[in-house]
């Protein structure tokens, strides 16, 4: 049998990258953040490297430091997915969709619509909203988790169910005898639990996948079951490979408890990337995008190992006294990471351009580091794959692109080329239209 190739996914948000400084650097335009061409750019980038799918996450209220920074996300993930469908040909379309505020019937007519014009890449994270910002936005107040995730459940089966409702074979378009459709083959779907309800139908026939693709980022317990019931793809955040196999592991178990078989799951773990001919110029680069949240990321250093560290002494490595008292925080699952770079000798300021304190794993170095830490944690079982969010979109896509995938490619790790031209064939997701009859 041939070897299994991981899957790659690419986070693109406000349109410059994950680093705080990104919009500020001299190649990038500046108003990249309402640009749709800048994004459909970088999509067109990421699908050159033949990436399984892009990933616009959403959270609508989080603003920020906008005085000094952009905003974390997109103007519209559904907008902004429009347009970069119409300037891809291949490479899956995947975004966040809350079901804590949407409709089911907004949500099942947004992503099917996206589907047919994209002719079968759409995905949908369906996940449930967190933050009391994001609710104030509404005029309502966050509901109880068990609220949250009872309205998910509910959500995500009347949305499959409305993708359903359109008969596969129901669109006939028949000129000469008349017929547009056959009408008994699109019929209500009439569901309603104690959260939602819809009569149905949804007015929009199949794509050329049947209907969009299930994601799901959480790592809650009520996550756990919500994935192993709906979800294709997991994105996860882990920092260490037991933790990623502990996690992928347990998502692999909530599937098979709802009734699927544990492939149809996939974990895919966050990686941040920095790509650069050498380290000590990667990070310099960092340090160019992120030094001005160094005081503050100092003071959570400093917690995070124990020791006091002095902000005036930015330019000078742990002395052998504090190295040898520093203890990684058993809070933090980044602690431990963090001092095995202190110890390595870098100054304070080397260890926060690190990326210690980011919120996923980072690769500060050359590409072939990266493709170690791909291969490292998926061949010991750890992950399906990664969903990569580089610095600076505008070269740090490409860098990825020409730099880790020719190696991951000779490595036997990552495809060639697309096994199809809709995101089911990219994942290898089974077929299915409307709800899952097999879950329990």
């Amino acid at each position: 049998m041939s070897q299994p190739n991981m899957v790659i996914g690419m986070h693109l948000g406000n349109g410059y990258g994950s680093q705080p400084g990104a919009w500020r650097m001299p190649w990038v335009d500046p108003r990249n953040y309402a640009s749709f061409d800048a994004k459909v750019r970088h999509a067109q980038a990421a699908e050159r490297g033949k990436l399984h799918f892009v990933f616009l996450p959403d959270g609508p209220g989080h603003v920020g430091d906008i005085e000094n920074e952009a905003p974390h996300f997109n103007l519209d993930v559904m907008l902004t997915l429009a347009a970069v469908a119409r300037g891809t040909g291949r490479i899956g379309l995947v975004a966040t969709g809350s079901t804590t505020f949407n409709e089911p019937y907004n949500l099942a007519r947004q992503f099917k619509a996206l589907d047919i014009m994209s002719h079968g890449r759409a995905g949908w994270n369906a996940v449930t909203s967190s933050g009391e910002d994001v609710a104030a936005n509404y005029g309502r107040r966050l509901p109880s988790s068990p609220e949250r995730y009872g309205r998910a459940h509910e959500a995500i089966q009347l949305v499959q169910a409305l993708w359903g409702s359109w008969g596969q074979d129901a669109w006939v378009h028949d000129q000469a005898s008349g017929q547009f459709a056959k009408g008994k083959r699109i019929a209500p779907v009439n569901l309603g639990g104690k959260f939602v309800a819809s009569r149905g139908p949804l007015y929009i026939p199949p794509s050329e996948q049947g209907q969009p693709v299930i994601f799901h980022a959480g790592g809650s317990p009520n996550a756990l079951e919500l994935a192993g019931r709906f979800a294709s793809v997991v994105i996860g955040v882990a920092f260490t490979i037991d933790d990623a196999r502990a996690q992928r592991a347990a998502f692999r178990d909530a599937a098979a408890r709802a009734g699927r078989h544990p492939d149809e799951i996939k974990f895919v773990a966050g990686l941040m990337t920095t790509i650069a001919g050498d380290r000590r110029s990667a990070l310099d680069r960092r340090i160019a995008l992120t030094e001005r949240t160094f005081p503050d990321r100092l003071a959570y250093l400093q917690q995070m190992l124990g020791v006091r560290l002095d902000p005036a002494r930015l330019d000078q490595p742990l002395s052998p006294d504090q190295l040898a008292a520093a203890r990684p925080s058993p809070r933090d699952p980044r602690s431990a990471h963090a001092l095995n770079i202190a110890r390595e000798g870098w100054s304070l300021r080397d260890i926060l351009a690190h990326g210690v304190i980011d919120y996923h794993p980072v690769i500060v170095g050359p590409a072939v580091e990266a493709a170690d830490h791909m291969q490292e944690w998926f061949e010991s079982g750890a992950v399906d794959g990664f969903w990569v969010s580089p610095d600076i979109y505008d070269d740090g896509i490409d860098a990825f692109v020409d730099g880790v995938i020719p190696i991951l490619q000779e490595r036997g790790l990552f495809h060639e080329d697309y096994a199809g031209s809709t995101l089911r064939d990219h994942l290898g997701v089974p077929a299915q239209y409307g709800v899952d009859h097999r879950l329990r």
